[in-house]
C-alpha cells in the first residue's frame, strides 16, 4: 500500500459520494461544438415534422396552424431528445464523444431526460420572453437570443464542476466518453 487514505475516509457527505474523476465535463468549445452540430442536425427533424403536420393538418399557408405545429414540434423535440439522452448521446454526441449521465455519474432515466430536456429550454425561453412584450423586429430578437446563449454558455464557468446550468438544475452532467481503443490485429 502507497500510503493513500482508504476511500472509506473520504470528506464527502455519507448520503452522497463524490463523483469519479472520470466525469469531467468536456471543454466548453467541445460542448458548443456538439451544440451547433446538434442544431443543424435538427433541421431536418424540423423539417420532417414540419412536413408531416402541414400534411395531416392540411396547412396550405405557413403561418396558418403556426401555435399548433409550434406546440407539435415542442413534443417531437422532447420525444427525440429524451430517447437518445435516455440511451446515453444523440448522434451529434456521439459524433463529439460527449455522454449525457446523471449527477452520479448513471445514465438517466427517462424522467431524469425529460426533466432535462424541460430544463434544456433555458437555452433559448428568457430571452424569447423577455422581448415578447416589445414587438421587436425578428433580426434584434436573434441577436438578443445569440447574446444570451453566448452569456448562458460562459456561465457554465462558473459551475464548481464547469457545467451547464440546466445540467446542474435537471441532475445531470456531460462527460467525455472516448472510444475505445482500436486493437491492431496482426
Amino acid at each position: 500500500m502507497t500510503g493513500n487514505m482508504p476511500s472509506s475516509h473520504a470528506t464527502t457527505a455519507p448520503d452522497q459520494p463524490a463523483p469519479a474523476p472520470l466525469l469531467q465535463a468536456p471543454t466548453l468549445r467541445r460542448r458548443m461544438a456538439c451544440w451547433l452540430y446538434e442544431g443543424m442536425l435538427m433541421f431536418g427533424v424540423v423539417f420532417i415534422s414540419g412536413y408531416l403536420y402541414s400534411t395531416l393538418s392540411q396547412t396550405r399557408n405557413a403561418l396558418d396552424n403556426r401555435h399548433g405545429l409550434q406546440l407539435f414540434l415542442f413534443i417531437i423535440f422532447g420525444i427525440y431528445f429524451v430517447w437518445f439522452w435516455y440511451k446515453g448521446q444523440t448522434l451529434a454526441m456521439k459524433t463529439w464523444h460527449i455522454r449525457v449521465v446523471d449527477a452520479m455519474g448513471q445514465p438517466l432515466s427517462q424522467r431524469r431526460a425529460l426533466v432535462r430536456y424541460a430544463c434544456s429550454w433555458l437555452w433559448f425561453l428568457p430571452p424569447l420572453v423577455a422581448t415578447l412584450p416589445f414587438h421587436l423586429p425578428v433580426t434584434e430578437v436573434l441577436v438578443l437570443l445569440t447574446g444570451w446563449i453566448a452569456v448562458w454558455a460562459l456561465a457554465s464557468r462558473l459551475h464548481p464542476q464547469k457545467q451547464f446550468w440546466h445540467d446542474a438544475l435537471a441532475g445531470t452532467r456531460l462527460i467525455s466518453s472516448e472510444p475505445p481503443a482500436t486493437r491492431n490485429k496482426a
